[in-house]
């Protein structure tokens, strides 16, 4: 199905109801935050996300940085949904600097071994462009140069200056502004760490000043992610100031992506909105039906009483003990449950239908 027709199915089931805009609101705040973080590898599982940013508890294994991280995400994707809400105002990049504030919090020594044994240091800085040049090494063993700290500051000034013209323009649709400007965003990398992280935000601000859904990259579609931000490298060239000017037919490999994965976003909304059956469930963005009616059942119980013993659950589901722990074992090795070790209580993750 094309975007025309989802977006069509999306705009006929406005407005939604008070419930379902919470249950969309808690359910891209837990898989966003989540999937932009994991990308760029942030350990938390998708549970502890939803504890942390729902319930404001930190529970299992992980390192502090990690769960410090994740919390100021979440203040940076509030600040950004506060921000789109004013349409008159254009973006800034003083808006983009205070994000980058909110997501690292403060400056870092990042300390690294050269092959010849020797150390090296530099300095990350929040809220302020790069002082040192950035590169990345591809999953094909190339070395891409992203822009000098040096023409940063005038690459990012020409990129918001034609966003903001673009935008009163009307010359491309929400979904080519946000792809050609995440794009032309990343050629500039224009800071020495969180880049994605903030190419994220923005687009997902463009698409809410245009009363489009936010919506979610995957970090289970990373490689698809940057295979497609490759392929537009490829026909762009290396040049840094090319990929920050870049046209929509340039860019057209990752366009044609993000187009792509914006639908299947509302699709995914639209039918955690709208279906109403007892044996779906939802789970990280993805439609979980179950071969057997016995999980869904467990599930429901495990969320009603979070503290049922086995021998409880095998006796109110009717069948054995070691049929509940094969079902418990299956849903926790896939994190749609955890049992928290303080006090033996369950804590369910995946989401049932409306």
């Amino acid at each position: 199905m094309n975007w025309e027709d989802v977006y069509a199915q999306w705009c006929a089931i406005q407005p939604l109801s008070e419930r379902d805009r919470d249950r969309l609101s808690r359910k891209f705040t837990v898989e966003f935050n989540y999937n932009s973080n994991h990308i760029e590898g942030n350990t938390l599982t998708y549970g502890q996300t939803e504890l942390l940013l729902l319930f404001g508890k930190v529970v299992g294994e992980a390192e502090m940085k990690d769960f410090e991280e994740m919390k100021a995400s979440n203040v940076g994707l509030k600040m950004m949904q506060e921000q789109c809400s004013s349409k008159d105002t254009p973006l800034t990049q003083t808006f983009i600097r205070q994000l980058h504030q909110i997501l690292l919090r403060e400056d870092y020594t990042v300390y690294r071994t050269l092959p010849d044994g020797t150390t090296t240091s530099y300095v990350i800085h929040a809220g302020k462009y790069k002082t040192s040049p950035n590169s990345v090494i591809t999953r094909y063993g190339d070395r891409f140069e992203y822009a000098s700290p040096e023409e940063t500051p005038a690459l990012m000034t020409d990129l918001v200056d034609w966003y903001n013209k673009a935008e009163e323009s009307g010359e491309y649709s929400p979904i080519e502004l946000a792809a050609l400007f995440h794009y032309r965003y990343i050629r500039i990398h224009p800071f020495e760490d969180g880049n994605g992280r903030i190419a994220r935000l923005i687009v997902n601000f463009i698409l809410a000043r245009h009363d489009y859904p936010m919506v979610v990259v995957r970090s289970r579609k990373k490689k698809d992610y940057l295979e497609a931000l490759h392929q537009a490298d490829l026909v762009v060239g290396p040049v840094p100031s090319d990929g920050s000017h870049a046209s929509l037919r340039d860019a057209r490999h990752f366009v044609n992506w993000f187009r792509k994965m914006v639908t299947e976003e509302v699709q995914n909304n639209i039918g955690f909105v709208q279906t109403h059956d007892p044996n779906v469930w939802w789970y990280d963005g993805q439609r979980i039906v179950f071969r057997s009616q016995n999980s869904g059942r467990i599930l429901n119980m495990l969320m009603t009483e979070p503290g049922i013993t086995i021998a409880a659950l095998a006796k109110a589901i009717g069948i054995n003990t070691s049929a509940i722990q094969k079902h418990l074992k299956s849903m926790t090795d896939k994190g749609y449950i955890a049992r928290r070790k303080k006090d033996g209580q369950w804590d369910v993750f995946i989401i049932p239908s409306a």
